[in-house]
């Protein structure tokens, strides 16, 4: 029986490197990438220099939901004041929501939200507004310094990038996000 002939190992390890990007460049597109935290308008949930896995996957099978902490690319009102980095917020109003802001709250359809994860209540008034459709409302837990919708607006599900779902450093707080408290109407407990 004839024997076959080995390869060139140069030609084995290009091939090698290759697959090995394909792969890398296939999950960070469709599946799952890392992120950091360059601000603390997430606070106190996530911290400056955080690190997290954002998966993309699920929202392209079910839309994201209230409580939500997603990861989003630069609305066209984002844009026009310069920005071009990702931003991430956690979302509070949902396509149809009704959303307004008074007397330190969070209301969705006229019902307070409660959320245990604010730095502070907010002291600022905003809307009611309602969600349009295939867009979402996005707030910061850190309420009164976050650059979020109550200034510039919604954010188009298409430029929703994924969810942020792990924090795996530090390595002291690694693990899932924490999931948010709603009312009982509008989001299963």
């Amino acid at each position: 029986m004839p024997q076959k002939n080995a390869e060139n190992p140069w030609i084995e390890t290009l091939k090698t490197i290759g697959l090995s990007v394909a792969l890398a460049f296939g999950i960070r597109t469709f599946v799952a990438e890392a992120r950091y935290i360059p601000s603390k308008s997430m606070l106190p949930t996530l911290e400056v220099n955080d690190r997290l896995i954002v998966e993309k996957l699920s929202y392209r099978f079910s839309p994201p939901e209230r409580g939500d902490v997603i990861v989003f690319k630069p609305t066209k009102a984002l844009k026009r004041r310069g920005f071009d980095d990702a931003f991430i917020k956690r979302v509070i109003g949902i396509p149809g929501d009704k959303v307004a802001v008074r007397g330190g709250r969070v209301y969705v359809n006229s019902e307070p939200l409660r959320e245990k994860y604010l730095e502070a209540k907010p002291d600022y008034r905003f809307g009611p507004v309602t969600v349009p459709e295939d867009r979402y409302l996005v707030l910061g837990d850190n309420r009164n310094n976050s650059y979020d919708s109550h200034y510039w607006g919604f954010v188009p599900r298409d430029k929703i990038i994924g969810q942020a779902v792990v924090r795996f450093w530090p390595l002291d707080q690694a693990g899932l996000l924490e999931e948010p408290i709603y009312p009982s109407k509008q989001h299963s407990q």
